[in-house]
């Protein structure tokens, strides 16, 4: 498997994630199985069907956050020396050329993405117009209403 690329605050926002499902929700569904099963007949209990449910999903996301962070490389955006180019980690801010408006986005992992705030997935069609570019540089990105043409303002690496 590839590894994957996932800035610092990503890989530790995952492994509080890990820690919370292994210390917290797994003691406490199990703790729920037992309980349903000391009420007798199983075969028509909700709450054991609910918990075994449950329990599923948390050993599979268990699953999930150990495979990535096996094969992860943690990139933390402060230590980048690119010369001012957009990496993985850069934060750039954007100015669209047919409406002027202004927007920063700093090009994280899949799993840290959030446009809300800014974080955008390596893999999104703004990320890989953007990679490689510098300030002053024109990205066209193909988006759902059409071309869009963004000017590189600035980058920074924090």
């Amino acid at each position: 498997m590839a590894t994957l690329p996932i800035t610092k605050r990503g890989a530790e926002k995952l492994k509080a994630e890990l820690h919370k499902l292994k210390t917290v929700e797994r003691p406490w569904v199990i703790n729920a199985i037992a309980e349903a099963r000391a009420q007798g007949d199983l075969s028509e209990n909700a709450e054991y069907e609910v918990a075994k449910d449950k329990q599923g999903f948390i050993e599979g996301r268990i699953q999930e956050i150990e495979g990535k962070l096996s094969v992860c490389q943690v990139i933390d955006p402060a230590d980048l020396h690119a010369d001012g180019r957009v990496v993985f980690g850069a934060t750039v801010q954007l100015e669209d050329e047919a409406s002027g408006a202004s927007v920063t986005y700093q090009i994280v992992g899949e799993d840290e993405a959030d446009i809300k705030l800014g974080l955008i997935n390596i893999g999104s069609p703004i990320a890989r117009a953007l990679i490689g570019k510098e300030k002053g540089d024109t990205a066209e990105v193909q988006a759902p209403g059409g071309v869009k043409h963004y000017e590189v303002v600035a980058v920074s690496y924090v």
